[in-house]
């Protein structure tokens, strides 16, 4: 059983079509700006500005408004007017549906229930295989980063779904790894197959999907697992006299032999409204 977005879940049981998902999950992005979009739009911070700091958040894991009142780009009464502004327009997926025609409320209310009582049981089920491995609390952690940093790097939100096998990697043939040597080894890569791969690079780096090759892809799916390594570092080494090295990000390598191991790997199925990839984490032998 695995974990699914209210959008995916009432695709698939045939409640809504994949145009009137897609349409509520552009009218729902539009609603759900980011507060450097906001301020941009209200001529509070011109784009580079808005970059800067976006740039810092991704280096130092804090809040956008915090590193903006720091740089003194905002101060504390705009900073408010923005913060209330992205509550006030912020609108839930079902909402979106149910202003659009494509479902009616009671159906809405008793599919939620429906979607609510089947992510418990996707949880626990992610959760008691998760906790009994050797790598879960590294995993966790990993999970933790992506459902921390994806809404700020990709405007979206980012969901465990399953744990998945070697023999179900092949659906995802492009991966990043990242190998980490050092006091506290480890690996950690991303795969995706490549349309989830270019729609992820189009929103880490800003441009449309014509401007995006297969190669360009590939090079942002490595700069995100860089990202996550820098986080899952400071994680694990506890110790402040650690050390570590981190290899360059390495495509040659499929996720099922990354994850051949059971005892020393471990891959997640993740979810986005821009599509599905896996998260891996591994340690040498």
């Amino acid at each position: 059983m695995a974990a699914k977005f209210l959008g995916q879940f009432l695709l698939e049981r045939g409640v809504i079509t994949a145009p009137q998902l897609l349409a509520a999950i552009e009218a729902q992005r539009a609603s759900n700006p980011l507060l450097g979009e906001l301020a941009v739009r209200k001529g509070w911070l011109d784009e580079a500005q808005a970059r800067r700091i976006q740039q810092r958040q991704r280096v130092e894991d804090r809040r956008f408004g915090d590193i903006a009142l720091e740089m003194g780009a905002l101060d504390q009464d705009r900073l408010d007017a923005l913060l209330e502004a992205q509550k006030t327009g912020r609108r839930m997926l079902g909402q979106v549906l149910l202003e659009q025609g494509a479902i009616d409320a009671a159906r809405l209310q008793s599919e939620i229930a429906l979607h609510r009582a089947d992510q418990e049981k996707a949880k626990h089920a992610l959760e008691s295989v998760i906790e009994s491995h050797p790598l879960g609390g590294l995993a966790n952690s990993a999970i933790d980063l992506c459902a921390r940093l994806f809404p700020r790097m990709l405007a979206s939100q980012c969901l465990p779904a399953e744990v998945l096998t070697p023999d179900d990697l092949d659906a995802w043939p492009h991966v990043a790894h990242v190998q980490v040597q050092g006091d506290h080894p480890f690996g950690i890569a991303l795969a995706a197959d490549m349309a989830a791969a270019r729609a992820l690079a189009c929103a880490l780096l800003g441009i449309t999907p014509e401007e995006c090759d297969d190669a360009l892809a590939l090079d942002a799916l490595g700069e995100m697992v860089n990202v996550l390594m820098g986080y899952l570092v400071r994680d694990v080494m506890t110790d402040d006299d650690a050390v570590y090295r981190a290899l360059p990000p390495d495509a040659t390598v499929p996720a099922a032999t990354l994850a051949a191991d059971p005892t020393r790997s471990l891959a997640i199925g993740m979810g986005t409204q821009l599509g599905a990839f896996v998260l891996l984490v591994d340690r040498p032998a």
